[in-house]
């Protein structure tokens, strides 16, 4: 059983009869009545009683016909919504947990009086795990630190972010990895970009981290720096955000190495009408 079966058996039901319904459908009558018992055949049993030239719906017909009525409805609905120039339906967001912390609560608030017909849904992971998800088809595009290096992404640079080294307040000034070498520190799991960049600088100055201690969130991390416990790198804004940040000290990486940008990332070929309204609205906020 297709649409198009159901189009016609649609049809039969309104028009009444299979010349009305092949020139409402602009077909030949023969084409409308074998789509009918092909139908019937399917389903087997009778959707119309025949009476001469005029065909009268079965009970069962009727059954069919309620759920036909719905499935087209439905599926028009999926057309318009889908194919529509105009900002509407699902629109699921990926980003990493300091970006929708601190950048995205105003964006996502503007975007949702301005676009209230979208239904925006933001999930929030390691860099890693929301590339993962954008490749698998699971959200429409993410918000991570780029740009992307998959050929099958694209997007935008969108923020600008600076990451910085956090101590307690009686640790000495760090101005290398070398100074701190063998020191414990605290990060996201092994798929956060932030980790792979933290591990980077040591490697740069021919230094490693001690014990690594992998946190959920930014809140952990920052109470145990305070405490004196380890090190951690971590998103100035994010730091500067938080109610504890002045119970550490926090030090940039030498010659720029902390600065980077969020990239608004999506796959090629995927710019919906929710996406372009999202780039215009960061355009217009970036100017």
């Amino acid at each position: 059983m297709d649409l198009t079966q159901l189009e016609v058996f649609r049809a039969i039901a309104e028009e009444g009869s299979v010349t009305a319904a092949a020139s409402r459908l602009h077909r030949v009558p023969s084409n409308i009545s074998t789509r009918l018992r092909q139908l019937e055949e399917e389903l087997g049993i009778e959707l119309f009683s025949r009476e001469k030239l005029r065909l009268h719906i079965t009970d069962a017909g009727r059954t069919l016909l309620d759920y036909a009525q719905r499935i087209l409805a439905l599926t028009e609905e999926a057309r318009v919504q889908v194919s529509s120039q105009h900002p509407a339906g699902v629109f699921t967001l990926g980003a990493i947990e300091s970006t929708a912390a601190v950048r995205l609560p105003p964006l996502i608030a503007r975007y949702h009086q301005t676009w209230p017909e979208v239904e925006l849904d933001l999930s929030t992971g390691p860099s890693g795990d929301m590339t993962d998800g954008l490749l698998a088809g699971e959200f429409s595009a993410i918000f991570v630190d780029g740009p992307p290096k998959h050929p099958q992404l694209e997007g935008v640079a969108v923020f600008n972010e600076e990451m910085v080294l956090i101590s307690s307040l009686n640790h000495p000034p760090v101005a290398s990895a070398r100074e701190i070498s063998g020191s414990t520190i605290y990060a996201f799991r092994a798929n956060c970009s932030y980790r792979r960049l933290f591990e980077n600088w040591f490697a740069r100055d021919n230094a490693s981290p001690g014990k690594i201690f992998e946190m959920e969130s930014y809140h952990g991390i920052l109470a145990c720096v305070s405490a004196g416990a380890g090190l951690a790198l971590i998103p100035k804004s994010m730091l500067e955000s938080m109610p504890g940040r002045d119970s550490v000290s926090a030090w940039p990486l030498a010659d720029g190495m902390g600065e980077l940008a969020i990239w608004l990332v999506w796959r090629k070929g995927g710019g919906s009408a929710n996406l372009r309204a999202m780039v215009k609205m960061l355009e217009a906020v970036q100017e």
